[in-house]
C-alpha cells in the first residue's frame, strides 16, 4: 500500500471564542494546495481513495485533491483524534493508493505509529500545512516504511 499523509492547507486564524472545526482555508491556503496538487499530478501520483477529517479546512483540502482521485473524499471523525486501531482498519480497507488529510498533532502520531510502531516519536515529524508524508507497506503499527517527507515548499516548487 502507498499512503500519503497530508496536512490541511493554511487556514484562518484561530479565535478563542470560535468553533475551531469551522476554520476555512485562506486564499493563500487554497493557492498553495492547488500548487501541491499540480506537483503531485506532474509526478504521476493518483489516489484510489481520499480519507479526510470533516473539519472545514481538511475537507476543503481534500476537495482540492479530488482531481487526483476517481472517488469522492470520505470524511471520518477518526482523523480528529489520536490514531487508534479503527483508523488503521479503515485505511487498510480503502485501496492501495490512499491519501489521508487531517491535522497535527494526530497526523504526526499516525505516521510515527505506522513507521516506528510508537506514537511517542511524532515530535520528530514536523508536518507543515500543505506538506505530506509518503509511506509504503501495511497499515499496522511499525508496518510501513517512510519513503518521503515533503514540505509544502518542495511540492509547490515541483508544481
Amino acid at each position: 500500500m502507498q499512503l500519503y499523509v497530508i496536512r490541511h492547507g493554511i487556514a484562518g486564524e484561530r479565535a478563542p471564542d470560535s468553533d475551531d472545526t469551522a476554520r476555512a482555508l485562506t486564499d493563500e491556503g487554497h493557492k498553495k494546495v492547488k500548487r501541491v496538487v499540480r506537483g503531485l499530478r506532474e509526478v504521476g501520483i493518483k489516489f484510489e481513495r481520499i480519507l479526510a477529517s470533516p473539519w472545514v479546512r481538511a475537507a476543503e483540502t481534500a476537495d482540492l485533491l479530488a482531481p487526483l482521485c476517481e472517488a469522492p473524499p470520505l470524511h471520518t471523525e477518526l482523523l480528529c483524534q489520536s490514531p487508534r486501531a479503527a483508523l488503521l482498519e479503515m485505511i487498510a480497507k480503502h485501496g492501495t493508493d490512499t491519501a489521508i488529510v487531517g491535522h497535527e498533532p494526530w497526523l504526526g502520531e499516525l505516521v510515527a505509529w505506522l513507521a516506528f510502531g510508537d506514537t511517542r516519536h511524532r515530535e520528530a515529524l514536523a508536518l507543515k500545512k500543505g506538506g505530506f508524508v509518503w509511506l509504503e507497506g501495511n497499515a499496522i503499527p511499525g508496518g510501513m516504511t517512510l519513503k518521503a517527507f515533503v514540505p509544502p515548499s518542495f511540492a509547490i516548487a515541483a508544481g
